[in-house]
C-alpha cells in the first residue's frame, strides 16, 4: 500500500490552501518577575485603605519571517499615603508564529490579539504574588485589548495627521 496517510486530514487541494493565513502559539513563558515590600514587616500593620495603581505596556519584536515575540508587561504599584506597600511587576511573553496576512491585520493581531492570549497568565502571576507576600488576594479585571489597540491606532494616525485613516477606522468601527 502505496498511500500516505494524513491523519483523517484533507491534503490542500491547491497552493492557494497551503498560502492561507496561519496564527499559532509557539510559547508562552514568563521574561521578568519582581514583588517587593520595602516596608514589611511594618507595612503590615497599616490600617488605612490602599491605593492601587497599574501600568501596562507592550513590546513586539520580529524574531524571524513568521515568528514574533509579544511581551505583556505589568506593573501593579499599591501604597498607602506616601508609603509604598507592595510593587509587583511582570513581563509575560510569547512566541507566536504568523503568516499570510496584510500589514494591517498582522498589526491588529500582535497589537491585540497576543496581549489577550498573555494577559490571563500575567494576571494569575501577579495574584500568585500578592498573596505570596503574605496579603490578601487580589485580581485584575479583565482588559479589552481590542479597545485599547483602537485608542492606540487611533492616536498614531492623529500624531501622523492622517485624516482620511481617521475616517477610514471611524468606518470600521
Amino acid at each position: 500500500m502505496s498511500e500516505e496517510q494524513n491523519n483523517g486530514a484533507a491534503a490542500p487541494a491547491d497552493a492557494a490552501a497551503q498560502n492561507a493565513p496561519t496564527f499559532s502559539v509557539e510559547k508562552i513563558y514568563v521574561k521578568d518577575v519582581s514583588f517587593e515590600v520595602p516596608g514589611a514587616p511594618a507595612v503590615f500593620n497599616e490600617q488605612a485603605q490602599p491605593q492601587l495603581q497599574m501600568n501596562m505596556n507592550q513590546n513586539v519584536q520580529r524574531l524571524g519571517e513568521n515568528a514574533f515575540e509579544v511581551v505583556l508587561g505589568i506593573t501593579l504599584t499599591c501604597t498607602v499615603g506616601e508609603k509604598s506597600i507592595y510593587l509587583a511587576e511582570v513581563k509575560q511573553a510569547g512566541v507566536f508564529g504568523v503568516s499570510g496576512f496584510d500589514p494591517q491585520t498582522l498589526d491588529g493581531l500582535l497589537g491585540s490579539h497576543c496581549p489577550s492570549i498573555l494577559y490571563p497568565y500575567a494576571r494569575q502571576l501577579i495574584s500568585d504574588l500578592i498573596q505570596a507576600g503574605g496579603f490578601p488576594p487580589f485580581y485584575l479585571q479583565p482588559v479589552n485589548f481590542d479597545a485599547l489597540y483602537a485608542e492606540g491606532l487611533r492616536q498614531r494616525q492623529q500624531q501622523n495627521g492622517d485624516g482620511l485613516a481617521d475616517a477610514e477606522a471611524a468606518g470600521n468601527a
